[in-house]
């Protein structure tokens, strides 16, 4: 079993889906969370499940707050941010000709520029310690495009474009810098699929199944670890084969 004890790891959007199951595995595996989230009601509730955790409510949407939440959060590590883990996103859903200009601009400023600050920042901080881990989380969309959400491909596959640049800047620094794609996993939003739907899409996927949470935290989990110290630039594909790379 992987032991992260002593891992200082900054994760974004804990409040969701996902961003949960993530904060509980590294939970699990004994590493050292800031957890941050816009919802302060989840927030709370997390707060009485993890109580070695240190919660902050961010918005990361506020880009000029970000250098600020960075500085706060090494502080608290004393000045050790070990891994960064981008998964915070959000979707605005319309066909191209229909999206106004401010589902565009909404969806890429918090999945892409948002991202890119929060790892600007990091990435100061961990050149002093001369190492560190940035972990993207994407998505099978950012791969394959989908109906209704180029806001959304165009903000994944950026980060994906980001990840790869951003680690050629710094590998030499010993910093990795690597994306976690998932495919159609289960969560409050696939949950709102037709049944209809949900076999036509179900039937593109190898595994002939939606995947879990713990199965994209899983793979944060051996990217935040010593296992992956010579993977960088990469994008892993949790997707049950739905796409092949």
């Amino acid at each position: 079993m992987i032991d992260l004890k002593n891992i200082n790891i900054i994760l974004t959007g804990a409040t969701g889906g996902l961003g949960s199951s993530i904060l509980e595995i590294l939970n699990n595996v004994n590493a050292n969370i800031i957890a941050s989230g816009t919802n302060v009601i989840k927030l709370e509730k997390l707060k009485e499940k993890f109580n070695k955790v240190e919660f902050k409510k961010f918005d990361i949407s506020n880009h000029s707050e970000i250098e600020k939440f960075i500085e706060e959060c090494n502080d608290f590590f004393e000045n050790k941010i070990d891994v960064l883990i981008n998964n915070a996103g959000i979707t605005s859903d319309n066909l191209a000709i229909r999206m106004k200009d401010e589902e565009w601009n909404k969806v890429i400023n918090i999945n892409l520029t948002s991202s890119f600050l929060l790892s600007k920042y990091a990435i100061k901080k961990m050149l002093k310690n001369k190492r560190g881990k940035i972990i993207n989380i994407t998505s099978v969309v950012g791969h394959t495009g989908n109906i209704g959400q180029s806001n959304y491909a165009a903000s994944k596959s950026g980060l994906i474009g980001m990840s790869k640049s951003l680690a050629q800047e710094y590998g030499k620094k010993n910093i990795n810098i690597n994306c976690i794609s998932p495919g159609f996993i289960k969560s409050e939003m696939t949950d709102k699929i037709s049944e209809d739907y949900k076999q036509i899409l179900q039937s593109k996927i190898s595994l002939d199944r939606f995947g879990l949470p713990e199965d994209v935290a899983n793979a944060v989990v051996f990217l935040s670890s010593n296992l992956s110290n010579y993977i960088t630039g990469e994008t892993i594909h949790v997707n049950g084969g739905m796409y092949f790379s």
